[in-house]
């Protein structure tokens, strides 16, 4: 049993490197139904136990993201990457 604690990846700074743990869209406001908003997720590669890292982030705001998973590199609104949950230190 881990004993790390979990953070969503949009409250993650540049250089985080992790592992996915669970993707909880119903507690995200991103304006797309949670189902919805967890699908497309998935679809990019955000599934359990794949390895992410915050590759970037934008100017102004901080947000969009870029962020690798899975050797792709994938830009999200950092409100929609709150949905993942993750791990430090992959």
């Amino acid at each position: 049993m881990s004993t790390q604690s979990t953070i969503a990846l949009g409250s993650a700074r540049v250089g985080f490197r992790g592992r996915i743990h669970a993707i909880v869209a119903g507690r995200v406001a991103a304006g797309l139904p949670a189902s919805e908003l967890e699908r497309r997720l998935i679809e990019l590669g955000f599934v359990e136990g794949a390895d992410v890292e915050v590759l970037h982030q934008g100017l102004f705001g901080r947000d969009p993201i870029a962020v690798r998973v899975a050797h792709t590199t994938i830009g999200l609104r950092r409100r929609e990457a709150m949905a993942i949950l993750v791990t430090a230190g992959a």
